[in-house]
């Protein structure tokens, strides 16, 4: 068979996991629903570039993965995003803003030519959920709250192995980052920049000065840093509070967390756990993502194998 794709029920589904930083391109296997190993591929990505640069380098990526695999494609991507058109909405967000009314679906399909016959986008957070309820820490659970921690907070609320964006026992489109907290968004108390400027304050730190990262400021904790501690400690019992309503009124009987800041395991389940708790919370288990590098690559696949979505 000549063609670049391939329609045998054995061939490997192709994947496109799209970051701020990084574009993660694999072949996941179908018969054991996880990425071949030698395919998975990650590629730095500039969030800030020019549109034509961000999908030139996303397509790039993804040719790089060997033919012969099925014609339609599971993407994973932030939002703000229009899932069902492919049209990026992201204004404000400072992560890809050129792509703001961008027909991203076309743009890829013109450049991947033969290799796609559609793609299937969905939310990462969505893809993350999806890919630890079939083979990772929210795998047996019915109603399961998964949180990925890098730069904001993502989230997906998900039902029998499916995103819940609507109904009441849900925050808006079914993502916390939406929620407010005494009139204040939650991201201004938990996210990557909301622990950088709280520590900055506990440390009184000059304000030209430049703040440390995240992962620095954990590494300072971990070291005794009392400031670092705190930092970390309200970020992280601020979330659980927020959400506490929302998993109680969701019946979840787990939260699974994934993303960067998750490696700081032990700085963020306990005020987690202690927030989810004092605001009248169930006492969910908390739990560290089973397959955190795998799972958006696995959720992308069985996404773009139907299990919900429709092809571009």
């Amino acid at each position: 068979m000549t063609s670049a794709v391939v329609r045998r029920a054995g061939a490997p589904v192709p994947v496109l996991d799209i970051g701020g930083t990084h574009v993660t391109a694999a072949l996941v296997d179908p018969a054991t629903g996880h990425p071949v190993p030698s395919s998975v591929l990650r590629r730095p990505l500039g969030s800030d570039a020019a549109a034509d640069g961000i999908l030139d380098t996303i397509a790039l990526a993804a040719l790089e993965l060997p033919a012969g695999h099925r014609p339609f494609w599971g993407v994973a991507i932030p939002g703000p995003f229009d899932y069902g058109t492919g049209v990026g909405r992201f204004t404000d967000i400072g992560k890809f803003e050129t792509l703001a009314g961008v027909d991203v679906g076309a743009g890829l399909r013109r450049r991947l030519g033969r290799r796609a016959e559609g793609l299937r986008f969905l939310n990462d957070a969505d893809a993350f959920a999806i890919g630890e309820h079939h083979a990772g820490s929210a795998a047996g659970h019915e109603r399961v709250v998964c949180l990925t921690l890098g730069t904001g907070v993502g989230s997906s609320f998900l039902r029998n192995g499916r995103p819940v964006h609507d109904g009441t026992q849900v925050p808006p489109g079914g993502h916390v980052h939406r929620l407010t907290t005494g009139g204040r968004p939650l991201e201004d108390l938990a996210s990557r920049r909301a622990i950088r400027a709280h520590y900055a304050g506990l440390a009184s730190l000059p304000k030209d000065r430049d703040l440390p990262d995240v992962h620095e400021i954990a590494a300072l904790a971990k070291g005794g840093n009392s400031a670092a501690r705190e930092a970390f400690r309200y970020a992280f019992a601020s979330l659980g509070e927020v959400l506490a309503p929302w998993i109680d009124r969701f019946a979840a009987t787990a939260v699974v967390i994934g993303g960067s800041m998750a490696q700081s395991w032990d700085l963020i389940q306990p005020p987690l756990s202690a927030g989810l708790v004092r605001t009248g919370g169930i006492g969910v288990r908390v739990l560290p993502a089973g397959r955190p590098a795998e799972a958006p690559l696995i959720g992308a696949a069985r996404w773009a194998q139907g299990t919900a979505g429709t092809a571009l």
